[in-house]
């Protein structure tokens, strides 16, 4: 009994060293932490009765008192980089576009009705914080509270701002749209563009579009009279210079006289709505920089978010950074400037979640998790394939897929390794489904399991096998199974626009306006045969199935047909139609076999689909829908077969299906 007792004492006294061996770790990390922010040059911070304003040698803010809009930010010793042409509160702010149920879309701009210095760190880091806490009496604003924070650092080229949204239980039923924070910068200044490495270019002027043509829609403007002539003849569109959320981790504009850029970066999209493959608006004309939140761009109602009376809910957006920087060789190259800013935008990811932001509502590291696994892919005839460079990623619970319609939680995703590996970090704590979609595979993988992330948890999942939609061997196939209609025929644009090139050959493609009306140019009178053993994709399979323009606003269905070949038929079997679709508008998908008769019953439909808008937003894929279509062997013939598809709805010229991959399976 007595050596038990001592081997306790030993125990616990080991446990004791190892307690306090971390509290002076800890104390010593603390220390030198404090004497690093100690060392460097105090945020100063200047209070007016109708503005505050935050500079740090760098960077000077100003913003207004209680609303919240930022109304000048200089930087390097140049006054402000806002467009001064624009009132105070609309050149830098955040505005949500909402409605009561049933009511008419209406666009605000969140005004914060009380200010306060939250508090700072060591007398150097400030942070600010606009409120707004509703009441029955706002209703002409949407019935949430709002907390918008800017934040900055002693040592750093900019700012950073945040939200904190609510609709507490109390509260009306009420619908956003759209949620984003925006920065308006001086025209005069501010020319040059730059949203991925293939996009980036000198850009026309708000002025340039107000004496320009609208097109189709009132976004599209074709250029007739720019202030600089090699411009003319293009047509200027904010849709052009949408990314996937996925690849907008920076975006923003140069100033060549003087020097300068200012970049919008996103260090993170937990917080955004869609999961990696939703696209969103970035930088565009009028020198506009801005982070979206919620849209319903590319993806229609189901990205709205819509709240319930009764219903609870509270979210963070952000922080992002609006990061500042100089080099006087940018004038003559401002890509110079761009690089940079990537280097940043890189840097600031590596930093997430942030330590410094001071609202009790934004998770700190501390109260997160790490999930890992390795997932492999079975589809019937491949097994335990790695899933190589797969989306993987955690979302609140639901269906396969149902991440890309999520909106009101956070998302956590990564890409697996070339064996399939894949690490999870920084997840906040709560319960997710775990969801992948792997290139070159078909349909949705999800965990069998919900997963429950604890603060400090690391959840190992081992070895996860993706089962994908197979019925049997494949006969034929089209297409490439990527989410995308990119691997297709893509046409040039009308002869009267001008095309603005861009480094990638495909971004030149199908960035460019009017692709929908090239189909009727092409098709004039007959409709899309593709013979599977003769045609080839990339060229024959238009991109989207669109209507054909009848004259006098008036537009036809469409009737694509699949040429293939059977040596034999089992018609006592089914056969297997797997039709991936990339995104749809106003849509519905109707497909026949071996009967020419759009109007006779079909072997199935898909109903209405789609809102996404993709084309006209000049967008290569929306949401995604995968149907598994059943096909009795009675209805196939020994020799020449036919498959009709129809788009059957044709009320306007963005009707379309853009199909991602179609495969034909043998019998089952």
């Amino acid at each position: 009994m007595m050596r038990k007792n001592k081997q306790i004492n030993v125990h616990l006294l080991e446990v004791i060293m190892v307690a306090l061996l971390l509290f002076l770790v800890v104390a010593d990390c603390h220390t030198k932490n404090r004497q690093r922010l100690t060392a460097l040059p105090a945020v100063e911070l200047e209070i007016q009765p109708d503005f505050v304003t935050m500079s740090n040698g760098f960077t000077k803010v100003t913003i207004s008192k209680p609303d919240g809009h930022v109304t000048d930010i200089s930087y390097g010793g140049i006054n402000n980089l806002l467009d001064i042409k624009n009132v105070e509160n609309n050149r830098g702010y955040w505005v949500t576009y909402w409605n009561i149920t049933g009511a008419q879309v209406a666009r605000i701009k969140l005004p914060g009705t009380s200010f306060e210095v939250i508090d700072d760190v060591y007398g150097k880091i400030k942070e600010l914080s606009f409120k707004r806490t509703w009441d029955a009496s706002q209703k002409d604003e949407p019935p949430l509270n709002f907390d918008i924070r800017y934040v900055m650092l002693p040592d750093e080229p900019g700012f950073y701002t945040y939200a904190i949204v609510e609709h507490p239980a109390q509260f009306p039923a009420t619908t956003i749209h759209q949620l984003d924070v925006v920065f308006k910068l001086h025209e005069d200044k501010f020319h040059y563009m730059a949203v991925s490495d293939e996009r980036q270019r000198v850009m026309p002027t708000a002025m340039d579009r107000e004496k320009g043509k609208v097109l189709d829609y009132k976004e599209a403007v074709l250029l007739t009279n720019p202030s600089n002539p090699s411009l003319k003849g293009e047509v200027d569109d904010k849709y052009f210079y949408a990314s996937d959320n996925k690849d907008d981790k920076v975006h923003g504009w140069v100033s060549t006289n003087p020097p300068l850029g200012f970049w919008m970066i996103n260090p993170s999209n937990e917080f955004r709505t869609g999961g990696p493959f939703k696209q969103d608006l970035t930088s565009h004309v009028a020198s506009t920089v801005l982070s979206m939140f919620v849209s319903t761009h590319y993806a229609g109602g189901d990205l709205a978010i819509k709240f319930r009376h009764g219903e609870t809910w509270k979210k963070v957006f952000g922080p992002v950074f609006m990061y500042l920087n100089s080099n006087a060789a940018a004038k003559a190259n401002p890509s110079i400037l761009w690089n940079d800013a990537k280097k940043r935008a890189n840097q600031e990811v590596a930093s997430w979640p942030y330590k410094f932001p001071l609202s009790k509502d934004y998770v700190k590291s501390n109260q997160r998790g790490i999930v890992t696994g390795q997932l492999f892919v079975n589809d019937g005839l491949k097994k335990n394939v790695p899933a190589s460079n797969a989306y993987i990623g955690l979302a609140p619970p639901g269906a396969a897929g149902s991440w890309q319609r999520e909106n009101k939680g956070y998302q956590f995703w990564t890409k697996t390794d070339p064996h399939g590996n894949f690490i999870i970090k920084n997840v906040i704590y709560g319960t997710y489904n775990l969801y992948a979609t792997v290139p070159g595979f078909i349909g949705d993988y999800r965990y069998a399991s919900n997963i429950k992330v604890t603060p400090g948890s690391n959840i190992k999942l081992g070895a996860l096998v993706y089962k994908t939609p197979r019925k049997g061997a494949t006969l034929w196939e089209i297409g490439v199974p990527d989410r995308t209609a990119a691997e297709f025929f893509i046409p040039n644009p009308p002869r009267q626009y001008k095309v603005h090139k861009y480094k990638s050959e495909t971004e030149s493609k199908f960035k460019q306006y009017g692709l929908w009306e090239q189909y009727g140019v092409l098709y004039p009178k007959k409709e899309l045969v593709y013979n599977v053993a003769t045609s080839k994709y990339s060229k024959d399979w238009f991109f989207a199935q669109v209507t054909r323009n009848i004259g006098k606003n008036k537009y036809e269905a469409t009737t694509w047909s699949i040429i293939f070949n059977l040596g034999n038929v089992n018609r006592a079997s089914h056969y297997t139609l797997q039709l991936a679709i990339a995104g749809a508008h106003q849509a519905n998908l109707r497909v026949h076999v071996n009967n020419p008769n759009p109007r006779a019953v079909p072997l199935f439909s898909t109903g209405y689909i789609g809102d996404s808008n993709a084309i006209a937003r000049h967008g290569i894929h929306g949401l995604y829908w995968l149907f598994s279509i059943g096909v009795p062997g009675n209805l196939l013939v020994k020799g020449t077969n036919t498959i009709f598809l129809t788009q059957s709805l044709a009320t306007s010229p963005f009707n379309c299906i853009l199909y991602d991959y179609l495969r034909l399976e043998g019998p089952h």
